[in-house]
C-alpha cells in the first residue's frame, strides 16, 4: 500500500521512540504533529461528518417500500404479515427528481414508486421528518449497500467462486466491516479514524477531531487521533436553554463530567478530599513507574483538559431549533452545540459518531421498528434544521450505517440477519431527492426456478449488495477533503468496484 509522507513520518518516529510507549507516555502524539507541521492541511471552509449508526441491523425493506400496485403486490406477497399497509405508504410517497444529463442518481432503478415508513413522515416540531428532507432535496437514498470484497452475483455466491467477507450475517463482524470499510483486515482502524489521522493537522485547536456521543467505537479508532467521548444526557434541553417544565438550564456533560458543580473531575472523585487527593496522585505528571499507569494518567489528564476547553466554549450556547428528547435527539443536539462553537475551538474538520440500538428485530418488528424509525427521522430532521439555523448546512453531512440489512424473508413477526440494505445521507451538500444505486427485487426466491424468482437473493432470504461500503465511505471521504492519493490509502480495495469511489451523491 502506498505510504504518504505523513505516514512515513509517523512510522519513523514511532519506531525511533518506541511506538506504543510513545503513545502511552505522550498521549496524542504531539511529536508526530510537530514533525508533520510542514505538511499541514489547510482548509478555508468547515466540514463535519456525522455517522449515525443503527446497531442491530435495520430492515430497510420496511423503511423504503414500493407503493404502486404492481411492485407493492410483489412486496406484500413476500413480506406477508410484516407488510406495511399500502395506504400509509402512499400518504408518505417519495417524489424523486428525474435523471439529469451528466449527473448520477434519479428515480429508483426498478421503475417503482416508493413511500417511506409512515412513522418517518409525521409532522413534529414543525418538520416532516426524513420524508420531508428527501422531498425538499436535502436527503438522498443510497440503495443496497453492504460489505463486499468483490462484486458478486447470485450464481457466484451460491457456487463459492467469488470470496465474500468473513462471518457474513454476524453482528460483531459486520459492524467492524462497516465501521472500518476493510472486510479483509479484522485489525484495521475505523475509516473515520483513518480520515482523522490523515487530516487532523487542519484544526488549529487542541480538541480531538473525532468526537463520540456513544462511547468508544470502531469507526473512530485511529493511530494518532484519540476519540473524545462526550455524554449527551440533557443536551436537547441545554440546546434550547430550558428543561421539560420550561425552567432555565445550562447543562452539558463530557465523559460524564458535568459543566456545572465542582469541575470536570467531580464525576470521578465527588467532593471527598481523600478520594480527590488519591485521584490527583494517580494522574500527577512524571510520577508513574509503569507504562500503563502513565497511559491512564495521560488519558485522564487529556479528558479533563478537553472537557475544560469544551466547557469554556459551550457555556451559554443556545439554539432556536428544538430537538426531540430521545436518545438520538440528545446525541445530535450535543453535536449541533459543538458545531456551533467550532470557531472558538479552532475546528475546520470534525468527525462525529452517534448511535442507537434496538434494530435487531427478530420479533415484534412492526411495533419496534415504528418507534425506531420515528426517532431516527425526527432527530435527523431537527439536526438538519439546526445546521440551517447556524448557516453551516452545506458543510455538515449526516449518514446512516448499520450492521447489515435484514432478510427479505420473514420469521414469524420479525426478520433475520441479512446483507445489503438502503441508507440515508442528509445535508446541504447532498445531491438529494434522488436514489443512487440499484434497487433489488423484493420477490420471493424460488428455489426450484431461481431465474424466475429473485436474482438478488442469496437463496436464503438475504439480499446481495450491489454497492460496497467502500464506495459509500469513499464518496463521503472525498467530499470531506481527502485527495485522490488519500482515498487510495484509505480504501485500497476500491478499484475492484465499477465506478470507483464517487457515487455522485455529494456535490
Amino acid at each position: 500500500m502506498h505510504v504518504n509522507r505523513r505516514e512515513f513520518l509517523r512510522r519513523s518516529i514511532c519506531a525511533a521512540l518506541g511506538g506504543a510507549s510513545l503513545h502511552g507516555a505522550l498521549g496524542n502524539l504531539r511529536l508526530i504533529s510537530a514533525a508533520a507541521a510542514a505538511h499541514r492541511h489547510a482548509f478555508t471552509d468547515y466540514k463535519a461528518l456525522v455517522c449515525v449508526y443503527l446497531y442491530g441491523g435495520n430492515d430497510s425493506f420496511n423503511t423504503i417500500v414500493p407503493c404502486d400496485s404492481t411492485h407493492y403486490g410483489i412486496y406484500q406477497g413476500t413480506r406477508q404479515g410484516l407488510a406495511i399497509p399500502q395506504a400509509g405508504l402512499q400518504q408518505n410517497v417519495l417524489n424523486p427528481l428525474p435523471a439529469q444529463g451528466g449527473l448520477p442518481g434519479g428515480p429508483p432503478s426498478d421503475g417503482a414508486t416508493y413511500g417511506m415508513h409512515p412513522s418517518m413522515g409525521q409532522l413534529t416540531n414543525g418538520n416532516a421528518g426524513l420524508r420531508g428532507l428527501f422531498n425538499s432535496g436535502k436527503a438522498a437514498i443510497v440503495a443496497n449497500v453492504g460489505s463486499l470484497l468483490y462484486p458478486i452475483t447470485q450464481q457466484q455466491y451460491q457456487s463459492g467462486s467469488v470470496p465474500t467477507p468473513a462471518q457474513l450475517y454476524s453482528h460483531d463482524d459486520q459492524t467492524n466491516q462497516w465501521q472500518t470499510s476493510r472486510p479483509d483486515d479484522a485489525n484495521a482502524n475505523g475509516w473515520g479514524g483513518r480520515i482523522a489521522d490523515m487530516l487532523y493537522s487542519a484544526n488549529l485547536g487542541d480538541l480531538p477531531m473525532s468526537i463520540t456521543l456513544s462511547g468508544e467505537n470502531r469507526f473512530q479508532r485511529a493511530t494518532t487521533v484519540n476519540q473524545f467521548a462526550v455524554d449527551s444526557y440533557g443536551a436537547a434541553f441545554a440546546a434550547a436553554g430550558v428543561d421539560e417544565g420550561g425552567d432555565p438550564v445550562d447543562f452539558f456533560q463530557v465523559q460524564g463530567m458535568s459543566f456545572r458543580g465542582d469541575g470536570p473531575e467531580s464525576w470521578v472523585v465527588g467532593n471527598d478530599p481523600g478520594r480527590r487527593a488519591a485521584y490527583d496522585a494517580l494522574r500527577a505528571s512524571g510520577t508513574q513507574a509503569h507504562v500503563l499507569e502513565r497511559a491512564f494518567a495521560d488519558t485522564a489528564n487529556r479528558a479533563i483538559a478537553n472537557a475544560a476547553l469544551l466547557n469554556a466554549a459551550m457555556t451559554g450556547t443556545r439554539l432556536q431549533t428544538r430537538f426531540p428528547d430521545t436518545d438520538l435527539g440528545n446525541q445530535l443536539a450535543a453535536v449541533a452545540l459543538m458545531i456551533k462553537v467550532r470557531a472558538a475551538l479552532g475546528m475546520s474538520r470534525q468527525v462525529f459518531f452517534v448511535s442507537v440500538g434496538n434494530y435487531d428485530t427478530h420479533g415484534s418488528q412492526l411495533a419496534d421498528q415504528a418507534g425506531n424509525l420515528e426517532q431516527l427521522s425526527q432527530a435527523l430532521a431537527a439536526f438538519h434544521a439546526a445546521t440551517v439555523e447556524m448557516d453551516v448546512a452545506e458543510g455538515v453531512t449526516a449518514f446512516t450505517a448499520s450492521d447489515f440489512g435484514r432478510s427479505l424473508a420473514v420469521n414469524s413477526d420479525g426478520t433475520d440477519h441479512g446483507w445489503g440494505g438502503h441508507h440515508f445521507v442528509v445535508g446541504g451538500a447532498v445531491r438529494g431527492q434522488r436514489f443512487y444505486g440499484l434497487m433489488p427485487s423484493l420477490a420471493q426466491y424460488d428455489e426450484g426456478h431461481p431465474g424466475n424468482g429473485n436474482p438478488d437473493d442469496t437463496g436464503y432470504g438475504q439480499i446481495i449488495p450491489t454497492l460496497a461500503v467502500d464506495q459509500y465511505s469513499a464518496t463521503l471521504a472525498r467530499w470531506f477533503g481527502v485527495d485522490a492519493g488519500g482515498i487510495a490509502d484509505l480504501f485500497p480495495n476500491l478499484g475492484r468496484f465499477p465506478g470507483g469511489g464517487d457515487l455522485g451523491f455529494m456535490a
